[in-house]
């Protein structure tokens, strides 16, 4: 009881001062509260959720996707396949980058090619189908490919397809992060780390119209009874993520609006199985210690007891929506008997040390302090390591951790979600697994375009994933916005971008 009235008043003593509305605006300031601090601000290299949520407000991309998953124009006008491996893209005319500068396709060329080739970059496995650019004219692009790439489209609705401005990427080379210039509806102003962002409408934006806010301001509350203290008391008007226990709390405030909706990703544990010194352990050696620690998990009880119920087991990577979902994949019952005859034929006696790393969001612990004591009831002692979450990424790609409890938040291509992933070689696989039958299955379910034939491709990937377990996957998302009822015009995407087109507050 005592640490409930700590962490109530902790929850109060941080709720943020409302700051007062911009002048000659209705409502100048629209604050948003995010779940975890963004790492850099820099498409190319950006690889957080709440970071593209930030670059929703910052950069506009060739095309976006709607509520019913479909991809639409956003910097392009349109497209169109001259064959299967030319794409040809109509871009926008009169758009500016927030520096003036002019959004044409030597920006789209230069900014794919930095994706392409820049050392650190996140997106080259997402694109590396792509063999040139050429600017046909000023507002055409000729994007030619290696083969055919189905899922090729959908990555340019993502950071992918954000274009940079061409003179700011040439000055600020690497630390363009630090001082990001795109063409969406808000300009970078600043950013104290842990804290806050805060971007100052762009008045020339190509959609002005849509616009209602003159600054955003993107508050970092990684407790969620911060979080939620903070929107109860009207300082701030959104909250990206509402934890699944706090939802009947929104639901009963008449101030108060919640909007749930289904999500793309997937929460997971991913193993180091040859990622350095720290793979060197019989739960990254061994597939059968791994299978045997799945089976000490009762996915349906970890998420009533973290998330009251709100999430879908799973064994694979997309949702039962997705029309590549294999539904003869299903997530094996919690069996101790079996992990434990698991790790009698493996030859590893307990305890079973497994580090465990998890970001500090108290329902992420949570979730693996549940993990912990599920696994310990078959020799498995797992040690959890609360790590901040930009830090724990970061950690992650340079394989300094066993095992990592983290999550995906999807995209509307599968191959979003398991290539860069799962297939050998990609800077996402931190884990360093690899697998021939894998990276062929996931080779041939880019170059068909057939559902069915892709489907077949993906289901004898995951016969061989749920053999070796190189991810544990977990549970399928759900977006779980909460807001201030004068807010309208919000969309409840399945990605969970907050757009800020079409916001604004009620007088």
């Amino acid at each position: 009881m005592h640490r409930l009235l700590l962490a109530a008043a902790a929850a109060v003593l941080m709720i943020l001062p409302r700051p007062a509305a911009a002048q000659g605006s209705e409502h100048g300031t629209l604050r948003i509260a995010l779940r975890e601090d963004p790492d850099i601000l820099d498409p190319t290299l950006g690889g957080t959720y709440v970071g593209r949520i930030v670059f929703a407000g910052l950069c506009d991309k060739l095309f976006d996707i709607n509520e019913k998953l479909q991809i639409v124009p956003q910097l392009a006008t349109g497209y169109e396949w001259a064959d299967p491996t030319t794409l040809l893209i109509h871009l926008r005319p009169n758009v500016l980058f927030q520096d003036g500068e002019k959004l044409d396709a030597a920006a789209v060329k230069a900014t794919l090619e930095r994706d392409l080739t820049m050392p650190a970059s996140l997106r080259k496995s997402e694109i590396n189908s792509i063999d040139h650019v050429e600017v046909v004219d000023p507002l055409t692009v000729r994007i030619v490919l290696k083969r055919p790439s189905s899922p090729f489209l959908a990555q340019l609705t993502d950071r992918s397809g954000m274009i940079l401005a061409p003179k700011a990427v040439e000055e600020e080379g690497k630390d363009f992060g630090l001082h990001p210039v795109c063409t969406g509806p808000f300009k970078f102003a600043e950013r104290v780390p842990q804290d806050h962002i805060t971007l100052d409408r762009f008045p020339q934006y190509w959609n002005a119209g849509a616009i209602h806010f003159d600054h955003v301001i993107y508050r970092i509350m990684v407790e969620s009874s911060v979080r939620l203290a903070n929107l109860k008391a009207g300082a701030v008007d959104l909250v990206e993520y509402i934890v699944p226990t706090d939802i009947a709390a929104v639901k009963a405030d008449p101030r108060l609006r919640m909007v749930i909706s289904d999500g793309l990703g997937y929460e997971g544990i991913t193993t180091n199985i040859d990622h350095g010194q720290q793979a060197k352990n019989p739960f990254g050696q061994d597939k059968l210690v791994r299978q045997a620690f799945e089976r000490t998990i009762d996915r349906k009880a970890l998420i009533q007891v973290v998330y009251n119920g709100l999430y879908t087991p799973t064994a694979q990577a997309v949702p039962p929506s997705s029309p590549f979902y294999v539904r003869s994949i299903q997530p094996p019952a919690r069996d101790i008997a079996a992990a434990k005859a698991l790790l009698a034929q493996a030859g590893v006696k307990p305890p079973v040390q497994v580090a465990m790393m998890v970001p500090n969001s108290p329902d992420t612990v949570q979730a693996a302090q549940v993990i912990q004591s599920m696994a310990s009831e078959a020799g498995f002692d797992v040690k959890i390591q609360s790590t901040e979450f930009a830090t724990s990424l970061a950690q992650s790609y340079d394989g300094n951790f066993v095992s990592y409890l983290i999550g995906w938040s999807g995209r509307i291509d599968i191959d979003g979600n398991t290539y860069a992933f799962l297939h050998s070689g990609q800077r996402d696989n931190v884990g360093n697994y690899s697998n021939p039958v894998v990276d062929q299955a996931l080779d041939q379910g880019r170059a068909i375009t057939d559902i069915e034939e892709r489907q077949a491709q993906y289901a004898r990937m995951w016969e061989q994933e749920r053999q070796d377990l190189p991810i544990i996957y977990l549970w399928t998302l759900k977006n779980t916005v909460g807001m201030t009822a004068k807010l309208t015009g919000f969309r409840p995407v399945p990605d969970g971008m907050i757009r800020l087109q079409g916001l604004q507050m009620e007088k």
